[in-house]
C-alpha cells in the first residue's frame, strides 16, 4: 500500500474505504461481510475509513467492527455532520455525541460539512456559532480534522475553500468528471492551498464498469495497455499527486483485492498521453449513450410513495448503452420487487430534487423513463409478477 502525508503529517493509505455501499439483506448490514471486507483492506494497509450519520447502519457497523478487533488507535475515521439537520449548537452536540456512540470512539479524526453546495449552507453554519464549536472540539481532541464533501460547480467550490482553514476536502472527481463538479479547477485550487483533497465516486457510482457502451469496452480491447475499466479509472486518479485519498466503496472481497493490487502498484505520473487521449475516448463513448447522470448514491431516497430512482435510471441508462431488452429487464427487476414502484408512482413533489448532488431534473427524468418502459409489455408482466407476489 502507498501512502501520502496531509497538512498535518498523518501518513494516509492512497486507497480509503468508503463506507456507504455495504451488502445489505432486508435494510441491514450484513456484518460477517463487512468486517471480513474491513480486516482484509485494514490487513493490506488500508487505513482510512469513511462513513457518514446519514448512511443507514454505517458508523454502527464500523465501530462495531474496529472495537472488535482492537483496531480503533490504528485507522482514521472520516465521518460527516448532515448540515439540513442542523438547527442550533445544541442539536450539533447531540448528532456528534450520537456518532461518537456509534462509533464506540473518544473522537473523530477527519470530521467533514456534508454535500456543502452553496456558500451559503456555510454562512449559515457560521451565523450558529459552528466556528467556536470546531475549535472547542479541535482543542479537546474531540475532532482532529475538520474539512467539508462537496457536489455543485467549481467557481462555489474555490469560495468555500477560501472561507476557512479547512484541514481536508471530499470531492466527486474522476475522468469522466474532470471538468464538471469542483473538477480539475477546484483539485488545484485546494492543493495551492495546502489543502488535501480526497475523492468520492471513482466509479460514478459504478457507471464507468458496469454497463459500459459496447464503443467504450472496444476502446479498452484495443489499447496496447492492459488494464480493467477500473483498473483504469483508479490508476487516473493515483496518476495525480494533488490528490490525497481515493474512496472505493467496497461489498465485495474481489473489489477489496483488486483495488488494494491497483493502489500498490500505480505510480505518480505513470499514465503517458496515450493513456489520457484513451480515456479521453472512452468519455465521449459513454456520452453518446447516456441518458441521465445518476451516480446511484441514492442520496434521492427514500421516496414518499417508493419509486425506485437509481434503480430506474439505471436500467434506462442501460436501455441505451447496452440494449433495449436488458434494460426494460433491470426495470421490471427493480420495480416490482418489495417496496419498490415504478416511475410512473412519481407525484412531482420534488422532494428527491433538492438532495439530489447531480442537479438531475428526477421528475424529468422520471416521466421520460416510464414513456420509454412502462407500455403494455411491461403492464402484463408487472400483473403477472404480482400475483407471485400475494
Amino acid at each position: 500500500m502507498k501512502y501520502r502525508k496531509d497538512k498535518n503529517g498523518n501518513e494516509l493509505s492512497v486507497l480509503g474505504f468508503g463506507c456507504m455501499r455495504f451488502k445489505k439483506k432486508m435494510g441491514r448490514i450484513q456484518m460477517e461481510d463487512a468486517e471480513r471486507q474491513i480486516m482484509k483492506a485494514y490487513n493490506s494497509g488500508v487505513n482510512y475509513f469513511d462513513t457518514a450519520f446519514i448512511y443507514p447502519g454505517s458508523e454502527s457497523a464500523i465501530g462495531e467492527i474496529f472495537e472488535k478487533n482492537n483496531i480503533r488507535d490504528k485507522v482514521y475515521i472520516a465521518t460527516k455532520l448532515p448540515p439540513q439537520l442542523m438547527r442550533s449548537i445544541d442539536i450539533l452536540d447531540k448528532l456528534f455525541n450520537e456518532q461518537l456512540k456509534r462509533l464506540r470512539t473518544d473522537h473523530v479524526d477527519f470530521y467533514l460539512m456534508h454535500m456543502m453546495a452553496d456558500i451559503k449552507v456555510w454562512e449559515r453554519l457560521k451565523s450558529m456559532g459552528i466556528e467556536k464549536w470546531i475549535e472547542e472540539k479541535k482543542a479537546s481532541g474531540a475532532i482532529r480534522n475538520i474539512g467539508f464533501s462537496y457536489h455543485g460547480k467549481s467557481e462555489m467550490f474555490c469560495r468555500i475553500i477560501d472561507a476557512y482553514d479547512w484541514d481536508m476536502c471530499l470531492i466527486q472527481y474522476n475522468y469522466y468528471d474532470e471538468h464538471t463538479q469542483a473538477g480539475r479547477k477546484g483539485l488545484y485550487h485546494a492543493h495551492e492551498k495546502g489543502i488535501p483533497v480526497m475523492i468520492m465516486e471513482p466509479l460514478r457510482g459504478g457507471r464507468l464498469v458496469n454497463n459500459l457502451p459496447a464503443e467504450a469496452k472496444d476502446i479498452f480491447a484495443k489499447h496496447p495497455v492492459q488494464h480493467t475499466p477500473a483498473q483504469w479509472a483508479f490508476r487516473w486518479l493515483y496518476n495525480q499527486p494533488e490528490i490525497s485519498v481515493v474512496l472505493s466503496g467496497m461489498n465485495s472481497d474481489e473489489m477489496v483485492e483488486d483495488n488494494i493490487r491497483t493502489a500498490s502498484e500505480t505510480e505518480i505520473g505513470e499514465l503517458t498521453q496515450n493513456d489520457e487521449e484513451m480515456l479521453r475516448k472512452v468519455v465521449g463513448a459513454i456520452n453518446s449513450k447516456m441518458k441521465v447522470g445518476c451516480t446511484g448514491c441514492v442520496y434521492c431516497m427514500p421516496c414518499p410513495k417508493n419509486v425506485n430512482i437509481s434503480g430506474i435510471f439505471s436500467a434506462y441508462n442501460r436501455r441505451y448503452s447496452d440494449n433495449s431488452f436488458k434494460g426494460f429487464r433491470d426495470y421490471v427487476k427493480c420495480t416490482t420487487g418489495k417496496g419498490n414502484a415504478p416511475a410512473s408512482a412519481c407525484i412531482g413533489c420534488g422532494k428527491c430534487e433538492t438532495h439530489c448532488p447531480q442537479s438531475i431534473d428526477i421528475r424529468k427524468e422520471l416521466e421520460n423513463a416510464k414513456n420509454e418502459f412502462e407500455g403494455a409489455a411491461y403492464k402484463t408482466v408487472s400483473s403477472i409478477v404480482s400475483v407471485f407476489k400475494k
